[in-house]
């Protein structure tokens, strides 16, 4: 074989292994949905103390609704602390309304969520809390959650993340509901998936619950585009990785905007890519040397690209291998890629039919090809201008 031929067969391989990442974590969520794992909640006669805090840039429209979600789950030794960062609307003087404690920062420079967070974990430090739950100001949860996540992560010493659902105020076209069922497969059912087999999740950055002492000695005060995800890599490393609960969760909603929708998912991506490209090279020999299995296990699901992504790299290679087949008559990588193509079509399917039915016809799926084209220019931005600060999505009510 040619050394073209040797390096796309390992390219085909390398492109393998988050596609059966991917296959395995749906196929355990439908176990898992069928047949699930009761995990009774450990019963406690005194419930950890909790400080919820909300970090808001310019949230005054909407922060009402998250602040009357929480504040009816809150005991007398809780605290909720809102951060209005770098705000310039109401928001601050909205969240005194409800009595609740508000902190204002101002920086020109360090703006972002972890900064806010930090600043919130300052202020917490001189009274700190059994746990600390984190909650964005664009979101409401369902009932029981701060209980429910206080129990869990003090019973089990670990972040507990709650499931983060997040659709649209209306029922839109292919775009959008191609959208919401690529956000369900990576929030819903990839991490019941890994739950199934008892093996951490991504956090998500809302809806997570810490201890104090994990929280706080994590690095908050920076601004990643992911940085949730970055602290559950950062935590899987001391031993703390994040588990998923989806017995509670977070409900928010998608932009409608043409602007916000870029914004959003230009952050989202490529925060995601540059962790892959920056981190996942960092923490891999870790996970070796440590022999923490959890911390792999994380780092293999981090790998797993945007689904969009993921089907525009399999069509192109299988293309290619296609091709390569026709003119050279070697048919390994082309095998390899039918396989990577096989489980990551069969793999869609199964998340469609038990997970989705109600979002995305079957019909409009198969035209989700066509939705790719429109994210080229979002994927090669990341190669010749990529995003590295954090910027708000643009919200409807802006």
């Amino acid at each position: 074989m040619t050394i073209f031929v040797v390096i796309f067969l390992l390219i085909s391989c390398v492109v393998l292994i988050p596609i059966a990442v991917l296959f395995v974590q749906i196929v355990a969520a439908v176990i898992a949905l069928k047949k699930p794992q009761h995990t009774q909640t450990v019963a406690s006669s005194i419930r950890p103390s909790v400080a919820v805090i909300v970090p808001a840039h310019n949230e005054a429209l909407g922060l009402g609704n998250t602040l009357r979600s929480i504040l009816p789950q809150l005991q007398t030794q809780d605290r909720l602390v809102l951060v209005a960062d770098n705000c310039t609307d109401d928001t601050a003087a909205v969240a005194r309304e409800y009595n609740v404690i508000v902190l204002e920062r101002f920086h020109q420079t360090q703006r972002g969520k972890g900064f806010a967070l930090d600043c919130g974990m300052q202020y917490l430090k001189d009274a700190p809390p059994d746990v600390v739950m984190i909650i964005d100001a664009d979101c409401e949860i369902s009932q029981h959650l701060i209980e429910e996540l206080a129990v869990q992560c003090v019973a089990r010493k670990h972040p507990i993340q709650a499931n983060y659902q997040m659709r649209f105020p209306t029922p839109g076209g292919i775009k959008q509901q191609v959208m919401e069922f690529a956000w369900l497969v990576k929030n819903t059912v990839r991490p019941m998936g890994y739950q199934w087999f008892g093996l951490p999740c991504q956090l998500m950055g809302t809806g997570m619950a810490f201890t104090w002492a994990d929280l706080s000695n994590a690095d908050l005060a920076n601004g990643h585009l992911v940085e949730d995800m970055k602290l559950g890599l950062d935590l899987a490393s001391v031993g703390r990785a994040p588990y998923f609960c989806d017995r509670v969760s977070v409900k928010s909603y998608f932009p409608t905007t043409a602007q916000g929708i870029a914004t959003q998912r230009l952050r989202w991506e490529h925060g995601h890519l540059g962790l892959i490209a920056q981190e996942f090279p960092r923490y891999l020999p870790k996970a070796i040397q440590q022999k923490n299995g959890l911390l792999f296990a994380q780092l293999m699901d981090l790998a797993v690209p945007p689904l969009a992504l993921l089907l525009m790299l399999t069509l192109g290679l299988w293309l290619i291998a296609l091709l390569l087949a026709w003119l050279s008559a070697i048919a390994l990588p082309l095998l390899v890629m039918t396989i990577a193509l096989c489980l990551l079509g069969f793999g869609i399917l199964i998340a469609w039919y038990w997970f989705a039915r109600s979002i995305i016809s079957l019909n409009t799926l198969l035209l989700a090809p066509c939705v790719l084209l429109m994210k080229v220019p979002l994927y090669l931005k990341f190669i010749v201008r990529r995003q590295v600060d954090w910027v708000r999505s643009k919200r409807d009510h802006d």
